[in-house]
């Protein structure tokens, strides 16, 4: 088996707020709520998250909205592929998630595989997380490709600030990997990117924390366009206690 992908913790700290309970019932299952709280960032960094804010050679790419799947292989030839700690079987084509490998070898055709190694990426499509690209079959998009070609370019641009990224995620996050393709079709609409992982290879060099993740839904403004969120739930999760844990 192949190892499974680290969690990548939030740059700002996240606190459970609650969420009236009667909105919740009839917008719940739509804003992905499985319990009236949403898990929301607050303006406070998290401790060792600094870089992400300071670190001029931080970066931001988009974050695709998929499953993750590592790869395995050797001579040209397949030998492992694993969703999360799941191995699926490339020859069980009666049964299982076969849009897997489908993803996988439509990869193959556009050179994203390499003939040997490890790699981990995303395999987005129609039948994973309501197919927001609008694509007609699975892919599996490497994430040494996503942070080549889906970069953010304006992200130095603009002070890294709460507020900033906040306006930011609500308005201007179009996805980098739709707009590539639309522009292909000549298609002038947009999609909204799930969110953005935050890079910084220096430190992955020097082997420290060197990748954070930030989501639209990890902010208030998400859900209260359709649910009031409430006051602070101190019974609920706090990421500081989970990187604590984790430490």
């Amino acid at each position: 088996m192949l190892t499974d992908f680290p969690k990548l913790y939030c740059p700002f700290l996240r606190q459970t707020f609650r969420v009236d309970r009667d909105q919740w019932k009839t917008f719940g299952p739509k804003l992905g709520l499985r319990q009236p709280e949403a898990y929301l960032v607050v303006d406070r960094v998290n401790p060792g998250y600094e870089w992400v804010i300071d670190d001029p050679d931080t970066f931001a790419v988009e974050k695709l909205n998929g499953t993750n799947v590592k790869i395995l292989t050797e001579g040209g030839r397949l030998l492992c592929v694993q969703n999360r700690l799941n191995p699926i079987d490339p020859l069980q084509i009666m049964k299982g998630k076969t849009f897997l490998i489908e993803g996988v070898l439509r990869a193959v055709g556009k050179g994203y595989v390499q003939e040997n190694g490890e790699q981990a990426g995303e395999v987005i499509g129609p039948k994973l997380q309501g197919n927001p690209y609008r694509l007609e079959m699975h892919e599996w998009y490497p994430f040494d490709l996503a942070m080549e070609r889906l970069r953010y370019r304006s992200f130095h641009e603009h002070a890294r600030t709460f507020d900033n990224w906040s306006a930011w995620f609500r308005d201007h996050l179009d996805s980098r990997l739709y707009a590539k393709r639309a522009g292909k079709t000549g298609a002038t609409d947009k999609v909204m990117a799930e969110g953005v992982v935050f890079y910084n290879l220096k430190r992955r060099d020097a082997k420290q924390t060197w990748r954070a993740k930030l989501r639209r839904d990890m902010f208030e403004w998400y859900y209260s366009d359709q649910v009031q969120v409430l006051d602070y739930d101190p019974r609920g999760r706090d990421e500081a206690e989970d990187q604590e844990r984790l430490d």
